[in-house]
């Protein structure tokens, strides 16, 4: 290493190991020994010299090394005193190397030793400062972090005059943002993110407490709180802001969010972690109850955690183990009777758990993307099983298997779904796709050419829970869908909810006016199946016509595939009875959706 040349006698007096440790030490030898230099030459003139006596030689040795040795303590006194503040520099950053320990150095000295100490104390603070930020904020969206968060809450709610304050803490996380993360690059991700912090921000009050604990997790405190309307008006104004959509360089997207909240008192600062991982449990439970929920937390979730954690386990390998069945459903043309097609639905036979149901481990294999292989696997078996009926002389039939929003991310999912109907020998015309609403329009461009190049392969697609989600007709013209599935919340008080059946009316309205089959999913009685027939509905499934049942059990529907023929024909001759019983409403709202059809 090249040293600067006015390094040099530093570095010199540094070899010596005496000097080496000690700045001090240096300066004050090199003080020693120019101090010294005019009494040794004195010593060696008196020396050489034969003019004076030795008398007169020693008394002016004497004097003359005394008044050195005087100046020299003075003049190392006086250096040692002016190197204070370089040895005070020093200190103080040493210490706030080892305990983060703030200078209190002088800052009025202009010199250049005073500038060294004021520069050196106004860094420390920036520094000081600059850390504290980074370790007590996000770097993404700028909000409080978790220890930021928890501190804060502590000291608010350890105050003497909140002690008995109730707080209300909100866990909040965008669903299903593995999915959106996938469809969207990292930098949109980041500026969505940004987003949501931007719109949260705007909806708390001055006294709430927000942060963004991680990934797509924020958490609100609430501590003054005023009632426990108050918390659910919060909750309902965080659903519906961020159910707008964002628009993040030039793209529209859109999202929900779920939200878990907890009500209790604080006894400790550990408590504050309690606190987030209740509200964390409730909005699990939300997630469990689908899309833009909110959910109190209540102590039997921490059972609920446990069993949840129990089936994710031993979901892992469950595929390899030969525990996943594939059960179908049939789907009957309601004018005939006849069975036109099977949905594929997957089950999950448990070794000790019994038959598992696949509300409770299709979310978590849609977490932990397990869904991935299941799916595939539920695919080509469902596409083989297809194939073996018609093999045994069945007529042919459609093939119905659900698409989860993970399998539709997959960049080579046409490839997989092409290379299944050709390891399975079925026609490309007996396989039907369902897609879901919601995870569609996460990414409208995206979604819209995959649904195209599966098209393109001849497949038929269904849009599966129509009315549950967007449902704009804007939308709809782009999905190049051949079919809508009624989502079984409408079909279920068809009969009896004045509403539920003007959106019935509606959607069957809107199917026809874009020539799309008209699908109605949950009919379990008989008047459910008669309304429907009338209003023009092409094909149900549910519970009234068969459960979903193993392969071996669809034989005999196969054999027999008129087996609700009388089922129709009682639906048929009560049309005309409800031909002149229909709610205005509903036809005045199917003509409504037949001026806004772009047929």
């Amino acid at each position: 290493m090249n040293l600067h040349p006015k390094l040099d006698l530093y570095a010199s007096l540094a070899r010596f190991r005496f000097l080496k440790g000690s700045y001090i030490a240096k300066i004050m030898v090199v003080a020693f020994l120019g101090t010294h230099i005019p009494l040794l030459a004195l010593v060696f003139s008196f020396i050489l010299s034969n003019t004076y006596s030795w008398e007169i030689t020693a008394r002016v040795l004497s004097i003359a090394l005394l008044a050195t040795l005087i100046g020299t303590a003075a003049t190392l006194y006086a250096l040692r005193c002016l190197l204070a503040p370089v040895i005070l520099t020093s200190t103080a950053l040493q210490d706030y190397l080892n305990t983060q320990a703030l200078p209190k150095l002088p800052t009025e000295f202009t010199d250049e030793v005073g500038a060294l100490m004021a520069n050196t104390s106004q860094t420390l603070h920036q520094l000081d400062e600059l850390i504290h930020y980074i370790s007590s904020y996000d770097a993404l969206t700028g909000l409080p972090n978790r220890n930021l968060f928890c501190d804060r809450l502590y000291q608010t709610l350890s105050q003497p005059q909140n002690s008995q304050r109730l707080v209300a803490v909100l866990s909040l996380r965008i669903d299903e943002f593995t999915s959106i993360c996938h469809a969207l690059d990292r930098n949109k991700s980041n500026l969505l993110l940004r987003g949501v912090a931007q719109r949260l921000t705007a909806c708390v009050s001055e006294t709430d407490f927000l942060a963004h604990l991680n990934g797509d997790e924020f958490a609100i405190a609430r501590v003054e709180l005023t009632s426990f309307e108050s918390i659910i008006n919060l909750a309902q104004i965080l659903l519906s802001t961020l159910s707008k959509p964002f628009l993040i360089e030039g793209d529209l997207i859109h999202i929900t969010i779920s939200i878990g909240i907890v009500i209790n008192d604080l006894e400790d600062q550990q408590g504050v972690d309690q606190l987030l991982q209740q509200a964390h449990l409730a909005l699990h439970q939300a997630k469990q109850r689908g899309r833009s929920q909110y959910q109190f937390y209540l102590p039997e979730m921490n059972v609920r955690l446990q069993e949840h954690l129990t089936l994710e386990n031993a979901l892992h390998g469950a595929l390899e183990r030969n525990e996943m069945m594939v059960f179908y459903q049939p789907l009957i043309d309601l004018d005939s009777g006849r069975v036109t097609a099977m949905e594929a639905l997957v089950r999950w036979q448990h070794p000790a758990l019994g038959l598992v149901s696949p509300a409770a481990f299709i979310p978590i294999a849609e977490a932990n993307g397990l869904i991935v292989p299941i799916g595939e696997w539920v695919l080509r078996t469902a596409c083989a099983q297809n194939r073996a009926w018609q093999l045994a002389g069945f007529s042919p039939i459609r093939i119905s298997v659900n698409l989860s929003a993970r399998q539709f991310e997959q960049p080579n999912l046409v490839k997989i779904v092409s290379q299944i109907l050709e390891e399975t020998e079925l026609d490309v015309s007996y396989l039907e796709l369902e897609v879901t609403e919601s995870f569609l329009m996460v990414d409208m461009q995206r979604s819209v050419k995959t649904l195209e190049q599966l098209r393109a392969l001849g497949i038929s697609l269904a849009l599966d829970d129509f009315g549950t989600g967007y449902s704009s007709l804007n939308y709809l013209k782009r999905f190049p869908v051949n079919m809508l599935k009624i989502d079984r919340s409408f079909v279920q008080d068809v009969t009896s909810n004045p509403d539920s059946a003007a959106v019935t009316n509606a959607i069957i309205a809107l199917a026809k006016s874009l020539r799309l089959s008209i699908t109605a999913e949950g009919i379990e009685t008989q008047e459910q199946l008669d309304y429907l027939h009338q209003r023009g509905c092409d094909e149900g499934q549910g519970f009234y016509f068969s459960r979903p049942v193993p392969a071996d059990a669809i034989v005999q529907m196969l054999q027999d595939k008129t087996v609700q023929d009388k089922t129709v024909q009682s639906s048929m001759a009560n049309d005309n009875a409800l031909e002149n019983n229909l709610d205005p409403r509903n036809t005045m709202l199917q003509d409504q959706l037949q001026v806004l059809s772009p047929n």
